[in-house]
């Protein structure tokens, strides 16, 4: 074991560049889960990606060879539900998302709404049309409260890189003049207060693990230890200009597998 996850009783896995990447699991994940069972240690699958909802990404990895349960996922828009809950439960909202963000939102008790909403949600819309950027930008030069599930620029896949929300973040910047308010995803507190309450660990028993350095490793700051995976968007030399820096470096899950013996 490694001597800096001695205390370590949950690991929280980024999914996109840590666990898979497009529609593979990534070489050793499997690996490091048998790991994790046979150590007596327990997960939760921590993404950014707003685009799909628990059960969808359950789906999705159950098809790549691994049986992992709904409740084992926590996405940046489960959090923001969990944070609009308990700012104004029952809010009306306008909400720039794919069907499964809103329909999360609809479960969570939320108002979708084009009028007069309280709060403006920048999701990881990957349908986002002219018109929906349009009326999104109105709402915020208007002086709405303004919500963004996550900041990452972009997203990994098979191929390279799709434009993520940080993307449409500058962009309406750009036209209104404003940041969000508040910015639930990695690498903000928001997030690891949420998975606290969700999980039950202490601060000191969860370390995370992911391949970027603004959000996943940049977590670290909430208190937590930070493992970074070269298996994704951070290549080693990044690390040399970078503000956030992991506690420990690994090639993959696998790697880490092997260490952790």
């Amino acid at each position: 074991m490694i001597d800096l996850l001695k205390d370590i009783r949950c690991f929280m896995l980024d999914m996109d560049g840590t666990f898979y990447l497009g529609e593979r699991l990534l070489p050793g994940a499997l690996d490091f889960m048998d790991y994790l069972q046979r150590a007596g240690l327990d997960y939760l699958f921590l993404t950014n990606n707003s685009s799909k909802h628990a059960s969808l990404y359950a789906q999705k990895i159950r098809k790549m060879g691994f049986d992992v349960p709904a409740e084992k996922i926590f996405t940046s828009g489960e959090a923001t539900t969990i944070y609009l809950g308990k700012q104004k439960p029952g809010a009306k909202i306008y909400l720039a998302g794919t069907p499964a963000l809103e329909e999360e939102f609809r479960k969570s008790g939320f108002v979708l709404t084009e009028e007069d909403p309280d709060y403006a949600v920048l999701g990881f819309d990957t349908g986002i049309t002219y018109e929906k950027l349009w009326k999104f930008c109105d709402l915020v030069r208007a002086g709405k409260a303004y919500i963004a599930t996550h900041p990452d620029f972009n997203c990994p896949t098979e191929d390279g890189f799709m434009p993520d929300i940080g993307s449409f973040i500058s962009l309406i910047e750009a036209s209104t003049g404003r940041r969000p308010d508040v910015v639930i995803g990695k690498p903000n507190a928001h997030i690891v207060n949420a998975v606290v309450e969700k999980s039950g660990y202490r601060l000191e028993q969860i370390a995370m693990i992911g391949d970027r350095l603004y959000t996943d490793i940049a977590l670290g700051q909430a208190g937590i230890k930070t493992i970074l995976v070269l298996s994704g968007e951070t290549k080693r030399e990044d690390l040399a200009g970078s503000e956030f820096q992991p506690d420990l470096i690994m090639d993959g899950l696998g790697d880490l597998a092997i260490r952790m013996q």
